[in-house]
Order: structure tokens, then C-alpha cells, then sequence
């Protein structure tokens, strides 16, 4: 429509030029080494107009058997380009199938063909890895490195590598040269916190998870867990290095981010009573027993005040037990205070409350174990109960949720299976059973 519109246009134009000419008639001479030609204005000017017109078509026809060769090269370029592509789609198809042979054989032609070592070579690195080659991958990778195109993946390649190879020393620096290159990459974030954690580098990890929090990359609670459990770290790292002040402050900074986190509250807790600051001790004691009691609870509150005897220490932790007194972790903690001080009707009433709340299990049927052998100095009924403590089921612990095991004190990272921040104080048959839960398809 647009074409017929233009062409309508041009047309109305040339009729009224030649209608303005044919109403102003006039004459023209043109004399040129002895020749004259004579003629009308009109002619002279279709004579010049058709004069152009030829000029014009010749010009056009010249610029494009001129530009021809130049044309015809950049086709070929764009053909040899295009084959090159499909060569490299068909190669990385050909790695995602695991077929090592095909793939290296697109890689080599995409790379004939392409003539751009960085778009092929990691092609060639993946080849060789499904190959088995892993030296050849790892020259592959080292020489995308010359390239800041394709540094990224070539770094990742070679942290891949070194970590499969148990060299952790290098996948490390590979590691963090990647996060450096690409901070909001999930897989340089998540693996480099990963190898500081291995490494027990606990202040460079929690810089890097409030990085990864920063960019988005550690988000919500699974950003928050791993940051608690690096501040913890950082602070049993600053404790064992003569730093009270900092300790404390990781602590702090731990527990306010989760007070509901029992390890980081027994932490805080802990340097409070070490510094003697009674008073917050008491206080965050008190909370935390509403929340979650806890026997390392019950101790570091009896630690706040190291005076008195065994009635003055029970007056104490009946005090700490009235924050949450139904829970059967405050009738335990009662009732071994309560054997210390000789109060054996208390002791047995507290015992009775728990087993009735929580059931029979090893810690409880030992705690009457005492008391029998205390009390009456009934050895047969203490060794029925220590039989029945061994058949029993535990007490609650330390327990990992990835592998099962039980651990007598909370760490970053389980002691078996080397997870992270996987412990958690529960029985282990529950823990059992949220593992399987958790396998189960």
C-alpha cells in the first residue's frame, strides 16, 4: 500500500512538471564545435532528465559488480559461521549424551569452522572429561583462562577437577577467583562457602555467605542458617584464639539473628557466664528455658552463682524450672538436683512427672538408679535399673540429620559425614526417622 502510494505520488509530480512546461513553451540551443542543435525547452529538459536516469542506473549497476567480491565473502563467512554453530549445538548435544567421541569430533570441526578457540574449547574440556582425559580437560580449561569470556566456566571446570582430584587447596583458590569474577553466580557462592567451611576459614565464610545474602544468592532461611552457624564458628574461633570481646559479639550477633537456635543461645550463654555478667546470663537463661530446656541450660544457670550448697542449688534451678515447669526436661533437672540435696520423695515425684510426660528412657532409668542406691543403698534394685537403662531407648543428643550419628556437643559440621550444620538436639530415633522421611521418594 505504502509503494502504491509513493508511486501515485511520483506520478502526480511528473504530470504536473510536464503540464508547467507545456504552458511556458520556450526554446534551446546548443552549439558545440561547429554543430547546433535546436530544440523546445521541454525537450531539453527530458534530455537531461533521461541523461541522469542512464547516469544513474549505470552508477548503481557499477557499485554492485564492485561491491560483488565483498559480498560474496561475507556470504561464505555467514555459511561457514552458520555451519560452525550447528557443529557446536550438535557437539554440546552429543556431551549431554555422554557420547565423548561425537562430541569431540563437532568440537574440532565447530572449531575449524568457527576459528574462536573460546567458544569451542570448553566443548573440547567437556569431551575430554566424558572421555576420561582429565589431564586434557585441565589444558583445555587453562587455556580458556587467556580468555575473560570464558574465565568463568574455565574456572569452574578446574575447581571441578582439583576437588575430584582431593587437591582442596587448589579448587579453593579457583574458587574464590570465580566468585571474584561472578559474586552473584549461585554455584560460585555456594561452592566457595563450601570449601572455606572444609577449610575451617569460618571469618573469610561468613564474609562470603553475607555477600551471597546480599546478592540474592543465599536467600530466606537457608541464608540465615548458614550465616548463624559461620557466626557461631567465628565465635568459638575467637575464643580459642584469646578473643572474649569478639567471641561474645559473633555470639550475640548469632542469637539475635535466631533466638530460637538452641546452639547459638548456649553459646551466648556460655561467654555470659564467663565474663560473670550474672544478670543478662539470668535473663537469656530464663528465656531460653521457656522456649527449649535443655540439661547444658540447667548447667550454665547453676554456673551463673558457684555459692551455696546442694538445697541452695535446687532453689536455684526451681527458679529456672517455673519458666516452663510441665516440660519433662524441668522435672529431670529437678530431680538430679534434688538426689544431690538428699530430698529423695522430691527426686522420686519429679521422676514420676517425667515419665509420664516423656516415657521411660536410659537417662531417666539411671537417675533412679541413684536414687535407690542412694536412699536405701539398695544395690539389686540400682543394677535392675542400670539393666533396664542399657534396653531403654536414649536420651535425647546431638544427632545429624544426613548420616544419624550422635555426638555429645554441637559442632558446625558433623564429625562423620563432614555435612554442614546438619546437627540437632532430638532422640535419635526420631532422627532416624526424619532422614528415611527425607530419602524417601
Amino acid at each position: 500500500m505504502r509503494r502504491l502510494l509513493v508511486w501515485a505520488v511520483a506520478i502526480g509530480l511528473l504530470v504536473a512538471a510536464a503540464t508547467w512546461l507545456a504552458d511556458r513553451p520556450g526554446e534551446a540551443a546548443l552549439r558545440w564545435r561547429g554543430w547546433r542543435v535546436d530544440t523546445s525547452a521541454a525537450m531539453a529538459f527530458a534530455a537531461v532528465a533521461a541523461v541522469a536516469a542512464a547516469a544513474a542506473v549505470l552508477y548503481r549497476l557499477w557499485a554492485a559488480a564492485a561491491a560483488a567480491p565483498r559480498r560474496l565473502r561475507r556470504f561464505r563467512r555467514a555459511a561457514r559461521r552458520e555451519r560452525g554453530y550447528r557443529a557446536l549445538t550438535w557437539g554440546l548435544a552429543a556431551a549431554a549424551a555422554g557420547d565423548a567421541a561425537e562430541a569431540a569430533r563437532f568440537a574440532r570441526r565447530a572449531e575449524d569452522l568457527l576459528g574462536d578457540p573460546a567458544l569451542t574449547r570448553l566443548l573440547s574440556a567437556q569431551a575430554a572429561q566424558l572421555a576420561g582425559d582429565e589431564d586434557g580437560a585441565r589444558r583445555h580449561f587453562a587455556a580458556m583462562l587467556e580468555d575473560p569470556r570464558a574465565a568463568f566456566p574455565a574456572l569452574r571446570g578446574l575447581s571441578a577437577l582439583a576437588r575430584r582430584a582431593g587437591d582442596d587447596r587448589a579448587a579453593l583458590d579457583y574458587a574464590r577467583r570465580a566468585f571474584a569474577l561472578s559474586p552473584r553466580a549461585p554455584w560460585a557462592a555456594a561452592t566457595l562457602f563450601d570449601l572455606l567451611v572444609k577449610a575451617a576459614l569460618w571469618r573469610e565464610a561468613l564474609t562470603t555467605v553475607e555477600a551471597g545474602i546480599r546478592n540474592g544468592v543465599f536467600a530466606g532461611a537457608e541464608g540465615r542458617r548458614r550465616r548463624v552457624v559461620a557466626l557461631l564458628a567465628c565465635s568459638a574461633e575467637a575464643g580459642d584464639a584469646g578473643e572474649p570481646g569478639r567471641a561474645r559479639e559473633f555470639a550475640r550477633r548469632a542469637h539475635s539473628l535466631a533466638p530460637e537456635f538452641l546452639p547459638a543461645t548456649l553459646r551466648l550463654l556460655g561467654l555470659y557466664v564467663g565474663s560473670g555478667r550474672k544478670r543478662a546470663a539470668a535473663r537469656l537463661g530464663h528465656e531460653a528455658w521457656a522456649a527449649t530446656p535443655h540439661p547444658e541450660l540447667a548447667r550454665l544457670y547453676l554456673a551463673i552463682d558457684d555459692g551455696g550448697d546442694a538445697i541452695a542449688r535446687l532453689r536455684r534451678l526451681e527458679r529456672l524450672a517455673a519458666h516452663n515447669p510441665s516440660d519433662p526436661e524441668s522435672h529431670l533437672a529437678l530431680a538430679g538436683a534434688a538426689i544431690e540435696a538428699g530430698l529423695w520423695g522430691t527426686a522420686r515425684g519429679h521422676l514420676d512427672d517425667a515419665e509420664a510426660a516423656l516415657g521411660r528412657d536410659a537417662r531417666l532409668c539411671r537417675l533412679r538408679a541413684d536414687v535407690e542406691e542412694a536412699e536405701r543403698g539398695d544395690s539389686e534394685a540400682a543394677r535392675g535399673w542400670l539393666l533396664a537403662a542399657a534396653e531403654a531407648p536414649p536420651g535425647p543428643g546431638w544427632i545429624c540429620g544426613g548420616c544419624g550419628a550422635a555426638w555429645r556437643q554441637w559442632s558446625p559440621v558433623c564429625g562423620g559425614c563432614e555435612a554442614f550444620a546438619t546437627l540437632g538436639w532430638t532422640r535419635p530415633q526420631a532422627a532416624r526417622e526424619e532422614t528415611a522421611a527425607s530419602e524417601a521418594p
